[in-house]
Formats: C-alpha cells, sequence, structure tokens
C-alpha cells in the first residue's frame, strides 16, 4: 500500500517532529511511505498535481481541518480514501470522526482503518468539510488569529473580545422556497455536529446523508448551546432555530465576517451553499 502524507508544518502547536514520527512508525512496516510537506503559501494547484504525481492509495492529511480541506478540494468525487492526522488547534473533523489524537494510533487507522462516503458543502467557492459560518464565531476566528497564544486558551481570549465587540446582523436565509427575516448572532453552515471545542451546535447533523444544517443564532445563545450539549433537551426556538436543507442562499443587510472550516475568508453580504453528495472517502475506526 503507498502513502502519502501531506504536512501542514505549520498548523496547531505540537511539539513532535511529525515528519520523523511518520518515517519512524513505518520503518519496519510494508507500506510505501510518500511525505510532502507544504511549502510556505503553498498554492491548491501545486499540492493537486503532488497528489496526482503520486498516485498513493490513501492520501493523508497532517494538520487542522483547514489541511483537511486543501486535500478533500483535491480529491473531491474521487474513489481515494483520504486519512486524518489531527495536528491542527481544534482537529473538529477528527473528533467529529472519532480520529485517536495519539500520533501512532491515528498512523495504525491511517492502514487499518474503514473507508466512508460523507458529503461536503460548495459554499460559493469553497468546499466545506465540517462548519461555516457568519457572524459571531467567524469574528472570533479572525481574531484567534491575531492571537500569539494557539489552543483553548487563546479561544477563550477570542471569544472573551468577540463577546465584547461583535453585532447582532439583520439576516435573510432563503431554502425550499421559503424566505426568513431574522435578527441574528450568527448563522451557522452545519456539515458537522459539533466545533472542535466540543461544542455540538449541529446534534442531528450526519456527515453521510444528502442533507445539511442552517443554525440560526438569534442572539448570543451560547449558554441555551451548552444546554443540549450537557442535557441533550431540544433548543428553545426563541433563541435557536435549525433548518435541514440541500441548498441554501443567505444574505445579510450589512458585510459580516464569514469563515469556512476555521479558515476566516472575510466579510461578505451573501453567501450561497449546496450539498455535494458522496464528495469524498474518509478513513474512520
Amino acid at each position: 500500500m503507498k502513502l502519502q502524507f501531506i504536512i501542514n508544518p505549520g498548523s496547531g502547536s505540537h511539539d513532535i517532529d511529525l515528519k520523523e514520527a511518520i518515517t519512524s512508525h513505518f520503518a519496519d512496516r510494508e507500506a510505501d511511505v510518500v511525505i510532502y510537506e507544504l511549502p510556505d503559501n503553498c498554492s491548491l494547484a501545486k499540492i493537486k498535481e503532488e497528489i496526482e504525481s503520486g498516485q498513493a492509495d490513501r492520501v493523508i492529511a497532517v494538520g487542522g481541518d483547514g489541511t483537511l480541506k486543501l486535500v478533500a478540494s483535491c480529491l473531491l468525487q474521487s474513489e481515494t480514501p483520504i486519512g486524518i492526522i489531527p495536528a491542527g488547534s481544534a482537529n473538529g473533523m477528527a473528533k467529529e470522526l472519532g480520529i485517536p489524537t495519539d500520533i501512532n494510533e491515528a498512523l495504525d487507522l491511517v492502514e487499518h482503518g474503514t473507508v466512508k462516503q460523507i458529503h461536503v458543502i460548495k459554499i460559493d467557492d469553497e468546499i466545506c468539510i465540517h462548519l461555516a459560518d457568519l457572524g459571531f464565531n467567524a469574528y472570533l476566528v479572525k481574531k484567534f488569529d491575531t492571537l500569539p497564544e494557539r489552543g483553548m486558551w487563546g479561544y477563550a481570549k477570542a471569544t472573551w473580545h468577540a463577546l465584547w465587540n461583535h453585532k447582532r446582523m439583520e439576516v435573510e436565509i432563503t431554502l425550499k422556497g421559503e424566505k426568513i427575516k431574522s435578527k441574528a448572532a450568527m448563522v451557522a453552515i452545519a456539515n458537522a455536529t459539533m466545533y472542535g471545542t466540543g461544542l455540538q451546535i449541529n446534534p442531528d447533523g450526519k456527515l453521510d446523508d444528502e442533507l445539511f444544517e442552517i443554525i440560526l443564532v438569534k442572539d448570543y445563545s451560547y449558554l441555551e448551546i451548552l444546554k443540549i450539549w450537557l442535557t441533550r433537551l431540544p433548543f428553545n426556538p426563541k433563541k435557536i432555530e435549525v433548518f435541514q436543507t440541500a441548498a441554501v442562499k443567505i444574505f445579510s443587510k450589512h458585510q459580516v465576517h464569514f469563515q469556512v472550516d476555521g479558515e476566516y475568508i472575510g466579510r461578505v453580504n451573501e453567501v450561497s451553499a449546496a450539498v455535494i453528495p458522496r464528495a469524498i472517502s474518509v478513513i474512520v475506526p
């Protein structure tokens, strides 16, 4: 079996040499291992060229959700399975899929795991494998990127700053021929069920159906989200509404912050999204 590892050396705050850990793990095994470390400002075209020329049986993203998204973009609607070695700050998709955080266990899974097809969401020119949103959390992601601290402490500082500085939006959501107008702290486009922090925002989400969820957070209702995370009680519809759909258009009266899979995209007035069924194959326990 030929395994190609795409390593993002800038992901997270890991203290181990990822290249060395991978090489050592497979030193006495029969797998043919190829490693490609992403250079600074590496283009998607260059990564795709490396993957296509490598002709590996499995391609493994070593990094966070952003790294996985790059690899998934290159292998969209192909039959090549994608493995995940969680080495980012939050590793939301790895947590979603139950990928071990221990690197040797994750490397074992790359060889022996089960292949599962999942959908992704096409949002304008981006693909979303995990979670995208407009408003509060996107502003939080923007702030987090400017802080020297990584991990949960940096996330906590960014959250505190966002709570004090972000204002509610006026949005119009169009889905299934219906228009929903509302003030909102945040609108999430949810492929997965929870953020990398473990906060479950979309408890009914499934990665292998042909639908995704829109979560309309009308106010700063993070206590409401914590309630369902801890108790499994349903959302209070006066604070948070959930819509299931295969396509959506979201319009904001003013430009608002927008992020996809933990990557801050910028300020937008409008986004359109649609599901791509059976888009990628991932290796899971």
